[in-house]
């Protein structure tokens, strides 16, 4: 098989870049503008990221571990009575 063509499911080899996805990406998935990750990488309070001339990409792993960290335990009350 050549280097080119698709390896089968039991043999291919994971791509370069398999465990990135990219801002679009993760926005979609966290219910967010495209506008607002940057924003937050500007002030470095969102997950890391990587650019690569234009494009910017999150590691997944980066990320499930950033919004691990943004978990906060509930209070158990309300102050409400």
């Amino acid at each position: 098989m050549a280097e080119t063509e698709s390896a089968s499911s039991d043999g291919a080899k994971p791509g370069l870049l398999d465990d990135w996805i990219s801002r679009r990406t993760l926005a979609n998935e966290l219910g967010l503008s495209v506008d607002t990750l940057a924003r937050w990488e500007t002030r470095r309070i969102g997950p890391t990221c990587v650019r690569i001339g234009r494009k910017v990409l999150y590691r997944r792993g980066a990320v499930q571990e950033w919004l691990r960290a943004q978990e906060r335990p509930h209070t158990g009350s309300s102050g409400r009575k």
